[in-house]
């Protein structure tokens, strides 16, 4: 099963980009996790941060010749929940290519909320670094 996560590409540089997914409550996933208390699952957090680096990787010119795997993931935190009817916001920035086609990735994804003070710091949902690998076939 595949689920697209990345809603819209808000920016994308080089080295950055920013995307968005909006957390709907019709989302299959939501029915099980949890029934009285749907949020977007952890895991799919981390799957959000890696679809924005695979955009990113896309149009570059050391890594946009790959189709590129998880290969491994650092100091993953989690904080804020993020539930049906808001926004995760994700960006993410290379943080350095690796000889082997690889290349490591910082990323964070902030709660967008509706009625949220415009000032306010969104609160962090997911953080860390990751890397991403060419696939193996062997």
């Amino acid at each position: 099963m595949h689920f697209r996560l990345l809603d819209r590409v808000l920016e994308k540089s080089a080295d950055r980009i920013v995307t968005i997914k909006q957390v709907s409550a019709a989302e299959e996933y939501l029915q099980d996790h949890f029934p009285e208390f749907p949020v977007l699952p952890g895991v799919f957090m981390v799957e959000s941060l890696v679809q924005a680096a695979r955009e990113l990787a896309g149009g570059h010119p050391d890594l946009g010749r790959h189709r590129l795997v998880l290969g491994g993931v650092r100091a993953v935190k989690y904080g804020s929940f993020v539930r049906p009817g808001e926004t995760l916001r994700v960006e993410v920035t290379l943080h350095k290519l690796i000889g082997d086609g690889s290349a490591e990735f910082k990323g964070e994804g902030v709660v967008l909320r509706h009625g949220a003070a415009a000032d306010a710091e969104p609160p962090v949902a997911v953080s860390g670094r990751f890397t991403l690998r060419p696939v193996r076939v062997e």
